[in-house]
């Protein structure tokens, strides 16, 4: 029989994205056979992070000045747009070197995030100085809308508006690639 505090602190990491009965019972323990001085610094540093963590005003990616290191550092005429900041880190794997606006999301009509939800007023608002803005949402349906709409949006503009290409992983196997993933990879080909 788990101890009611256990049970608390278990449901409260279930509540973190991607964090099932099993990892938060791993976290809870964990916490709980830590030492004091240990704890006390987890908590301090999650309560640092909320206070300090704020938005970039220029991309909405997540800062601890008001503009972030990218943006400071970084003259591009290329505007790469995604939806969470955790896509900015895998970019930047790659060194992009490019600019980034973050959109904190993507619409979806079924969870009730429209257009004022997501920071496309913030885009357009940066657009003019872009020769090119990148779409780089996920290949789901709720990416595509929104890349969809952006891209009519910016239609006026006179940007190149382009897509990240989609194809088949690096490693996998053609036979297991599903009609929409092979089409894509089809129509995206490159010459070699």
């Amino acid at each position: 029989m788990q101890l009611e505090i256990i049970s608390k602190l278990i449901n409260r990491f279930q509540k973190l994205p991607g964090v099932g009965y099993k990892t938060a019972q791993r976290y809870a323990y964990a916490i709980v056979d830590m030492d004091e001085s240990s704890v006390e610094d987890f908590c301090n540093t999650l309560l640092t992070a909320k206070a300090t963590v704020q938005y970039c005003d220029c991309c909405g990616n997540f800062s601890d000045k008001s503009t972030c290191s990218i943006c400071i550092k970084r003259n591009s005429t290329t505007i790469v747009v995604v939806a969470y900041p955790k896509d900015v880190l895998a970019l930047e794997k790659v060194g992009t070197g490019h600019l980034y606006h973050v959109l904190h999301g993507t619409l979806s009509p079924l969870e009730g995030r429209g257009v004022n939800d997501i920071r496309i007023k913030e885009l357009l608002a940066r657009v003019d100085k872009a020769e090119e803005v990148i779409i780089a949402t996920n290949p789901d349906v709720e990416g595509e809308a929104t890349a969809m709409y952006i891209a009519k949006l910016l239609k006026p503009f006179n940007v190149k508006v382009t897509r990240l290409a989609q194809g088949i992983s690096m490693g996998s196997d053609i036979e297991y690639a599903d009609e929409i993933t092979l089409a894509r990879a089809i129509e995206g080909r490159i010459e070699i």
